[in-house]
């Protein structure tokens, strides 16, 4: 890349729904990119690792942070649009409309990253060796409220293990930042998902 970036992004300031209301950490904006792009040689052949499809072993990190997180927000988004459809109770619904408004945000803007800082680099399937979780609720016969907190609380669970090693790993403020936001936001609603089963399933 022979010109320089500069991507000016508007923190998304989210509300974390729970039977309390509690706030999010803003979303981090974009600094100049201090880094070199990436070039030809990180795009090496890529392999192949069960449902990511075609991984990029040597990609920098934080685009596969970028690549495996916008897909991961993506089915949590999925279930959360299904939770406004088929769940019974106002507390799940609300905790859904948080999680699509927070997420899509966190999409957006990781989206604008991966465009400013690696637009040449291909796909890089995401992140190895992490356990992402459900990316769906299971059929069964609990009511849908329970299956849809027994997928989210471990999808949840993967987000955080991802955030956390964003923060050993990451060589960009702005992502170290969100992994931040991710563990604060997500571990709050996994306590809050976990009070419900515990309420509802008595």
């Amino acid at each position: 890349m022979k010109t320089h970036i500069r991507a000016a992004c508007i923190a998304a300031t989210l509300s974390l729904l729970t039977a309390c209301a509690g706030a999010q950490p803003a979303l981090p904006t974009t600094t100049t990119d201090q880094q070199p792009p990436a070039t030809a040689s990180q795009a090496l052949s890529p392999m192949h690792s069960g449902e990511h499809g075609a991984m990029m072993m040597d990609a920098p990190f934080d685009a596969m942070f970028i690549d495996g997180m916008i897909a991961h927000h993506a089915g949590a988004v999925a279930m959360a649009k299904q939770a406004l459809d088929e769940a019974q109770r106002p507390e799940i619904k609300k905790l859904a409309q948080a999680i699509i408004a927070a997420q899509e945000a966190e999409i957006a803007q990781m989206k604008r990253w991966r465009a400013a800082w690696y637009p040449n680099l291909s796909d890089t399937g995401g992140m190895h060796d992490v356990d992402m979780g459900p990316m769906s609720v299971a059929a069964g016969d609990a009511p849908f409220d329970i299956r849809f907190i027994e997928a989210m609380i471990p999808h949840h669970e993967g987000a955080i293990a991802m955030a956390r090693m964003a923060l050993q790993k990451s060589a960009r403020p702005e992502i170290r930042q969100l992994a931040e936001a991710i563990i604060a936001a997500q571990q709050a609603e996994i306590e809050q998902m976990k009070q419900w089963r515990a309420a509802w399933t008595k």
